[in-house]
């Protein structure tokens, strides 16, 4: 049990440790707030076919989803890793105004007593029984120029839906920022014109494989994706923006991590 605390709670330290008086991440609660601009909370939870699976769907579904939206986290998106390496694995992503909301949500729900009943058989799991097997998680802020999560059509109506989880990383903090700088001015655009249904896009402030950024799409199936991706990747306004000397000077993404996800049936994204 204490072993997991220490897993679950491990963004809440990571973010405390940076929150010394002009801390990046306190400036950047400042103005975040300030612009109606997200954070996001994003675990990766690695499991083992067979009890774990049924474990984490009845935790998430039952205890963690109610628990999160009782707090103001809402919505959350709770996938399956359909395609990606170290399958099975099942991401959940937290959206909140608040940096600090998301740093303490362990302890904050430590303190729901409906919570700790309806979750005690995931976080009483016993050392030799694991409710899981490994839990990664990052923190991530919202472009300014994309502050929040949009959902896509199909989650209203429940249809048929997959997403793809994109993480960019660059060898240096200048490629980073133009990457950013291109996604915001133009990139963004070429993808709506092109039919995609984009949901968030983010900067990386906490996480692995520093600096990137991370950024989520939506189609209706896998016809659909390589059908608009094919849109886009094909079109002369994103040939001739992408080869402006701004952004083709030198391979600004170093590395493309690509992940497609379908969500649970209960999953509120």
């Amino acid at each position: 049990m204490k072993r997991r605390k220490f897993l679950t709670s491990s963004l809440a330290a990571s973010a405390l440790a940076v929150t010394a008086p002009g801390s990046y991440l306190e400036a950047a609660q400042g103005a975040a707030q300030g612009m109606g601009r997200e954070f996001y909370q994003l675990r990766r939870y690695h499991i083992i076919n067979g009890p774990q699976r049924k474990l984490c769907d009845d935790f998430f579904r039952d205890a963690l989803l109610p628990a999160l939206n009782r707090l103001s986290i809402s919505p959350v998106g709770v996938f399956d890793l359909s395609i990606g390496p170290e399958t099975p694995s099942i991401y959940v992503l937290m959206p909140s105004l608040s940096a600090e909301a998301l740093a303490t949500v362990e302890t904050r729900l430590a303190q729901d007593a409906e919570y700790m009943k309806v979750g005690a058989p995931f976080l009483n799991a016993p050392a030799k029984e694991p409710a899981f097997d490994r839990m990664e998680s990052s923190f991530l802020q919202a472009f300014e120029k994309w502050p929040r999560i949009v959902l896509p059509a199909a989650t209203a109506t429940r249809a048929p839906r997959i997403f793809e989880l994109r993480i960019y990383e660059a060898a240096t903090d200048q490629d980073h920022k133009r990457k950013v700088e291109m996604m915001q001015a133009g990139e963004s655009g070429i993808f709506s014109k092109a039919g995609v249904e984009q949901v968030f896009y983010s900067d990386t402030l906490i996480g692995t494989r520093l600096p990137n950024l991370t950024y989520m799409l939506a189609f209706d199936s896998m016809a659909d994706r390589d059908k608009k991706w094919a849109a886009f990747r094909g079109s002369d306004e994103w040939k001739a923006y992408s080869s402006q000397p701004r952004y083709s000077f030198e391979p600004i993404v170093s590395n493309v991590n690509n992940f497609i996800l379908t969500p649970t049936a209960y999953s509120q994204i």
